[in-house]
Order: structure tokens, then sequence, then C-alpha cells
């Protein structure tokens, strides 16, 4: 058992596939069934496309940091960018009715409701880091 795996990703939209079959990866290593990889498989394509595209903004300059690891709760994801940063709640709610047609804000929605629990939070040094978690 492999309790935590950390990456470097470049700032390219290709990084997201690569997020997503290490994930796989880690999650079979460590006894994770089917029922819950598909679920890991959106949250993490979700947040890194997020950390490329609004975090980082396609600098090529800048990484995404990916973790995963098994705590007592489950599967912990982390991935982390070195952008500007938001406020999550500022974020408009792609459920309500005067949002329904905008494209932001979805993200959040699907990352939210594939995964137990989900944190954003200013990282040390900059960036935005996202805390995800899938409990067994």
């Amino acid at each position: 058992m492999n309790n935590t795996q950390e990456y470097k990703l470049p700032t390219r939209i290709e990084s997201v596939d690569e997020a997503a079959v290490s994930a796989e990866r880690f999650a079979r290593e460590n006894g994770f069934g089917d029922e819950v990889l598909s679920a890991i498989d959106l949250a993490v394509r979700e947040s890194v496309a997020n950390a490329v595209k609004h975090g980082n903004k396609f600098d090529e300059t800048k990484v995404v940091e990916l973790r995963f690891a098994c705590v007592s709760e489950g599967l912990e994801i982390c991935v982390r960018d070195f952008g500007a940063g938001f406020e999550v709640d500022e974020i408009p709610d792609p459920t309500d009715p005067e949002n329904l047609l905008k494209a932001n804000g979805r993200g959040i929605l699907f990352m939210r409701s594939f995964m137990d629990e989900v944190e954003w939070s200013s990282a040390v040094g900059g960036g935005m880091m996202v805390r995800m978690l899938k409990k067994v």
C-alpha cells in the first residue's frame, strides 16, 4: 500500500488526463473499487482543469501540484495552483435559474456532488488549494 503520492504537472490541458490516470492507478493500488473510481476521475479532471485554466491561466512557467493520500477516512486528493486565487462563495450557483446558461460554476458543483468533502483554501506561498475526500 502506497499511502501518499505527489506530482508536479505542467500547466497544460494534457495534464488533466495524466492526473486522472494517476488518480485511478493510486486508488486501485490502495484498494478503492470501481464504485468510487468514476467519482474520483471526474473530480480530479475538474479540479486539475480549473487549476490549469482559471488558476494558472495556462502559464507554463507555473505547475499544478497534485497529491493523493490514503487517510483514515478514505482517499484525500489535493490540487494546488499558483494563480491569484478566488473566493468560492463568489462563484455563481449554477443551479440558480438566472445562472443556468452560464458556463462557470459547474465544476465546483460537480466536485461537491462526486466527493464527500471539498474545501478550498489559500495555499502557503500563493495560489489556491482544493482538498477533496472520498470516504470509504
